[in-house]
C-alpha cells in the first residue's frame, strides 16, 4: 500500500511539474505571431490582424493546445510527379513553366517537401502500358532502362507541345534544381510501382477489366512465384537508375493499391500475407544489404479502411518489421471519413511505425452522375476550370457515388466539397498520428487529364493546354498554406476541441510546433458563417474569428 501511495504521489508530481512547465512556457504569450486565411470569399493565404492573449480559462468554443504533449514527427506535406503532369507542363514555354514550378517547389511558393512518383506506367500516363524492362523473361534485367521517363513528347504527335524534351524525369530534376538553392532544400520522394513488367505476372498483361457483379476489384494479376525475387531486383534497378540521374528516392512502396482497382488500369495484387513474405524474404534484405539500407519502406499503399489487417500482419511479424518504416494509405473509401479511429488503434499497437498518406485527389472529375456535377440542373455550364465556386461547395462526386457493386457502401460516398475533403483529411489525420500527407497529380489539363483510360481527376493546378491559361485552384492555396507552416521535423502536439453546440464537422483543428518553438494551429470552418472561438494555450487564451467556409493558420511564438 505504501508503494502504491508513493507511486501515486510521483505521478501527481510529474503532472504538476508538467503543468508548471506549460504555464511557464505560455506565461509570456502576448499575441499571435501570424494568422493566414484561405476562404471562399477570395482570401488566398492572406495575412490577418494578430490577436492578443489574456490570462484565464476560456469558455464556449475552445481549441485547447498542450504543447508539452508531443506526438509524432512530421515528414512533410506535398504532391506528386506524374507523366501526365509533365506532359501538361511541356505545353508551356520553359520560362512560364519555371514560374509554375517555382510556385510549387520554391521557397516563396508552396515549398512542398514530401512528394511521390510512379515506377513505370500508371493511369496518369499519356499512353500507359509500359515498364522499364519489357523484354519477356529477362531475368537478369539486362534490358532495363528508364528511357520512357526522359524521352519527351514529340510535337508531331502532340502539336501543342512547346518543349519536346520535357518529361517525368526532367520535371523531377527541375524541382530538385529549384530546391537546391534553398536553405530547406530536401525534397522527399516516395516511389510506387503500379505493376511489375507484364511478363512477371500470372496474367501476362497489364490489367484485365473486372466483372463488378462478382468481383469489383477486377484483376491486375499477381507475381509468378519464379519472378518474385526478380521484381525485388527490378525495384532496386530503378533506385540505381534514378540515383545515376541525380535523384535520390526517400521512400518506396512494394506496389500501389495491392487490392486492385477493378482492372481499370495498370495494377498488381498482393495480400497482406504475400506482401509480408515479399518484404521479409526479398525486398527487405536486398535493400538492407545495398546502398539503400536507409530508404523508407512503406507497406500497403491503399485505402485507410483496410489498414489494420495489413499492419497486424506486417508490423506484427518480428522478422519483417525491422525492414519497414511504416505504412502508406489513400483516401478513396469515403468522401468524408478520415478513419482516425483506425489510426488510433494502429498507433496504439505499433507506435514506432509511420503512417503516411500517399495519394488523394478529386477523382472521376466530370463523371456523369445523378445530381452530380454534370447534371445541368445542378451545375449548368460553369464547370470546374477557373471557377473557385466549384471547389468551395458540394459539387463533386467520386467513383462510388452511384455504384451498385457488392461490398461498396454508397452512403460513404455522398456529394462533397473538394476543399473540405482536403483540409478535413489533412487536419484530422495529423491530429491522429499521420506523419506526412501527399496529394496526387500536381498539374493536370483543363479536362482533368491526360489519362490513358479516361480516369479524369482534379489537381491543385489545372492548365488549359490550348490557351496556356494556368488556374491555381483553391486546393493549391490550401495545400500551400499547410506546406509553408508545417515542415519536416516539426512535431504534432496535443489538440482538444470544445465545440459548445457546434456540429461535429463544423470546426476541425490540429497543431504542430517547430524547433524554434513556433506553434502552428490549422483550422477548418466548414460552415457558411464565421465562427468565433478561443485559442487556449496553458493559462492564456486569445479570442479569434475564422471566416465562413475557410482554412485558417494561427501561429504563436511559445
Amino acid at each position: 500500500m505504501k508503494r502504491i501511495i508513493q507511486f501515486q504521489l510521483l505521478i501527481a508530481m510529474v503532472i504538476f511539474m508538467s503543468s508548471c512547465a506549460s504555464e511557464n512556457q505560455t506565461s509570456k504569450l502576448a499575441a499571435t505571431s501570424e494568422i493566414l486565411l484561405t476562404s471562399e470569399s477570395g482570401d488566398k493565404m492572406a495575412p490577418q490582424e494578430n490577436v492578443p492573449f489574456r490570462d484565464g480559462t476560456a469558455e464556449g468554443v475552445v481549441i485547447r493546445i498542450q504543447p508539452e504533449i508531443v506526438k509524432q514527427t512530421i515528414d512533410g506535406i506535398g504532391t506528386s510527379f506524374t507523366e501526365s503532369s509533365a506532359f501538361v507542363l511541356a505545353h508551356l514555354d520553359p520560362q512560364k513553366r519555371r514560374e509554375v514550378m517555382e510556385r510549387i517547389y520554391g521557397e516563396s511558393g508552396a515549398n512542398f517537401s514530401l512528394t511521390r512518383t510512379h515506377v513505370g506506367a500508371c493511369d496518369f500516363c499519356v499512353d500507359g502500358k509500359y515498364s522499364y524492362a519489357d523484354q519477356k523473361d529477362d531475368i537478369k534485367l539486362e534490358s532495363f532502362t528508364i528511357a520512357p521517363d526522359k524521352e519527351g513528347f514529340k510535337r508531331a504527335d502532340h502539336p501543342g507541345i512547346a518543349d519536346e524534351s520535357y518529361d517525368l524525369l526532367p520535371m523531377i530534376q527541375e524541382a530538385l534544381a529549384i530546391k537546391s538553392g534553398q536553405p530547406d532544400r530536401e525534397l522527399r520522394i516516395i516511389a510506387s510501382a503500379w505493376t511489375a513488367p507484364a511478363w512477371m505476372k500470372d496474367i501476362e498483361t497489364w490489367y484485365i477489366p473486372g466483372a463488378p457483379e462478382n468481383n469489383w476489384q477486377g484483376t491486375g494479376g499477381s507475381l509468378k512465384p519464379a519472378y518474385v525475387p526478380t521484381y525485388a531486383d527490378y525495384l532496386l534497378k530503378y533506385l540505381d537508375a534514378y540515383r545515376a540521374e541525380g535523384v535520390n528516392i526517400w521512400g518506396l512502396t512494394p506496389v500501389n493499391e495491392p487490392h486492385g482497382n477493378n482492372g481499370q488500369w495498370e495494377s498488381m495484387h498482393f495480400t497482406p500475407e504475400t506482401q509480408n513474405e515479399f518484404i521479409k524474404k526479398h525486398l527487405g534484405p536486398k535493400l538492407k544489404s545495398s546502398q539503400y539500407g536507409d530508404i523508407k519502406l512503406l507497406a500497403y499503399d491503399q485505402n485507410r479502411d483496410g489498414l489494420e489487417h495489413w499492419t497486424d500482419v506486417i508490423f506484427g511479424d518480428p522478422q519483417t518489421a525491422p525492414f519497414v518504416y511504416g505504412v502508406a494509405v489513400h483516401w478513396y473509401e469515403s468522401t468524408f471519413k478520415v478513419y482516425e479511429d483506425v489510426f488510433e488503434r494502429v498507433h496504439q499497437k505499433f507506435p514506432d511505425f509511420a503512417i503516411i498518406h500517399t495519394e488523394g485527389c478529386i477523382d472521376d472529375l466530370g463523371k456523369p452522375a445523378p445530381n452530380g456535377v454534370t447534371d445541368p440542373e445542378r451545375y449548368q455550364e460553369s464547370g470546374w476550370f477557373d471557377n473557385d465556386d466549384f471547389w468551395w461547395n458540394p459539387n463533386a462526386t467520386d467513383w462510388a457515388y452511384s455504384v451498385t457493386w457488392e461490398g461498396v457502401k454508397v452512403e460513404d460516398h455522398p456529394i462533397y466539397t473538394p476543399v473540405h475533403r482536403y483540409a478535413r483529411n489533412i487536419i484530422v489525420s495529423l491530429d491522429h498520428w499521420m506523419r506526412g500527407w501527399v496529394d496526387w497529380n500536381i498539374v493536370l489539363d483543363q479536362n482533368g487529364g491526360p489519362n490513358h483510360v479516361g480516369n479524369f481527376c482534379g489537381a491543385p493546378i489545372m492548365i488549359d493546354t490550348e490557351s496556356k491559361q494556368v488556374y491555381y485552384t483553391p486546393i493549391y492555396y490550401v495545400l500551400a498554406q499547410f506546406s509553408k507552416t508545417i515542415r519536416p521535423g516539426d512535431k504534432a502536439v496535443q489538440t482538444e476541441k470544445q465545440l459548445a453546440g457546434l456540429g461535429s464537422d463544423d470546426l476541425h483543428a490540429c497543431a504542430t510546433v517547430n524547433r524554434d518553438h513556433l506553434l502552428s494551429v490549422q483550422l477548418l470552418n466548414t460552415t457558411k458563417a464565421p465562427i468565433r472561438y478561443h485559442l487556449q494555450i496553458g493559462g492564456r487564451y486569445a479570442e479569434i474569428t475564422i471566416a465562413a467556409n475557410a482554412v485558417q493558420t494561427v501561429r504563436v511564438q511559445l
